[in-house]
């Protein structure tokens, strides 16, 4: 019997359906549960061939877990050692390099210093920074925003320069990104699952959390292969399984706002029954097929572009 684990933390609604889902298929050799762990063992297997992990990004122990189970050979949705990685100022980067446009962006040294660290520890560092060409590069409206995690936390809209200095003197230590504003016609929100299916939700970021998916855009069937096209390709070079895009139409141009989202809101209540019921089918067909090419002692995470053609030597773009 190959299980199917999910990993979450107080989310109910999507890890219950996906797994009744999985069960309710009724695939000969798999079946679905929450994952159990009493014990983590260096080298031992989870007894697990998928596990789908929703919260490991704020239970260091879980990442850890994580990491021991796929070296085992479990099948981690998303892979724990790129997620561990990655962050939103390296996906900008990339995507600079892969044709997909993105706000001008920059990455600011925290405006405290780090636990541990003192003046001397930033002897590379130049103060003041070049602040008149990091504003005329990103311009005014802008945003800032921590480089790395999730959610709407630490986000503040800047108006100008005096008011970037007085919201950045209230961040502390966190590492911070300033990035233009990209006034939009249009906004959607993307579940990419398995680095190949789509799901195209009106958005706006503007509204109240349990409002933003009451917008009702209308993209035409050119729009939507763009849109489309630009997930994936964000995707596939990420090696995200389980990911969302948001994407920012301006001028007709999607421009990709934020691309880091790993374990993405699912929850009934704010993305609605369609999207809801949508992203419950296809995280079960995917993990199903992921159970089912599962080898057991081998290496069955998804490894995305970037790194495949890094190790081969073959060019990114």
């Amino acid at each position: 019997m190959k299980k199917i684990g999910i990993l979450f933390g107080q989310e109910r609604s999507f890890p219950q359906a996906f797994i009744e889902r999985v069960n309710s298929k009724q695939i000969n050799g798999i079946t679905a549960e929450p994952v159990k762990i009493d014990k983590v063992i260096q080298g031992e297997d989870s007894g697990y061939a998928v596990i789908i992990d929703r919260i490991s990004q704020d239970v260091p122990f879980y990442r850890a877990y994580l990491k021991n189970a796929a070296l085992c050979g479990t099948a981690v949705i998303n892979n724990p050692f790129w997620w561990s990685a990655d962050e939103k100022f390296f996906n900008n980067c990339l995507s600079t390099k892969i044709d997909v446009p993105v706000p001008k962006t920059v990455i600011l040294p925290s405006k405290e210093l780090p636990t541990d660290t003192a003046e001397l520890s930033f002897s590379n560092l130049s103060y003041p920074l070049d602040w008149e060409g990091i504003f005329n590069y990103v311009g005014f409206p802008a945003y800032m925003k921590p480089f790395a995690g999730g959610g709407w936390k630490n986000v503040y809209k800047l108006t100008d320069m005096n008011d970037f200095f007085e919201k950045h003197a209230e961040t502390g230590q966190l590492v911070m990104l300033l990035q233009e504003e990209i006034i939009f016609e249009e906004y959607y929100r993307c579940y990419c699952i398995g680095g190949k299916y789509v799901r195209i939700m009106s958005y706006e970021p503007r509204n109240p959390h349990h409002l933003r998916y009451a917008a009702d855009f209308k993209p035409s069937p050119e729009k939507l292969k763009m849109m489309t096209d630009i997930v994936l390709k964000i995707n596939q070079y990420l090696g995200y399984d389980f990911n969302t895009v948001e994407l920012a139409l301006r001028d007709g141009v999607p421009y990709a706002i934020d691309f880091c989202n790993p374990a993405p809101d699912a929850d009934i209540k704010s993305v609605g029954q369609d999207n809801f019921d949508w992203v419950v089918e296809t995280a079960a067909n995917y993990a199903i097929e992921k159970a089912q090419a599962h080898e057991a002692g081998k290496d069955n995470l998804t490894w995305g572009e970037y790194i495949k053609r890094s190790a081969n030597g073959t060019p990114l773009y």
